[in-house]
């Protein structure tokens, strides 16, 4: 499945950052929100969306998603690799990066998405 990843897209403000990855499809939005002085990630959501912006429900029925517990520590190992010296610097595969990434993500749209 081919897919585009765009991470930090033009909207993001500093305490509101938005990464968009679009599949071939449908596509995916996700709202960080960074809290306090020093900003530390609070809250991620992220929700479906056909390609022509109609918001997919969840199997449930709700629209978005939050991410939380195991999976927000497992996130925030993946957004970290790509402040990385290793990444910046091409040391580590950029392509195994971002697929790690998109693996995380699509696996919550499956688990929580019927996709037909």
């Amino acid at each position: 499945m081919n897919y585009k990843l765009e991470l930090r897209t033009p909207d993001s403000q500093p305490k509101l950052i938005f990464h968009a990855i679009t599949f071939d499809a449908f596509k995916v939005n996700i709202v960080e929100r960074y809290c306090g002085v020093k900003p530390l990630l609070c809250d991620v959501l992220f929700r479906v969306r056909t390609l022509d912006n109609q918001i997919i429900n969840r199997k449930d029925g709700h629209v978005k998603i939050r991410i939380k517990d195991e999976d927000l520590e497992i996130y925030q190992r993946l957004l970290k690799v790509f402040k990385s010296y290793d990444y910046k610097n091409k040391l580590i595969s950029r392509r195994d990066a971002e697929q790690d990434l998109v693996h995380f993500i699509l696996r919550l749209v499956i688990i929580n998405y019927e996709l037909n």
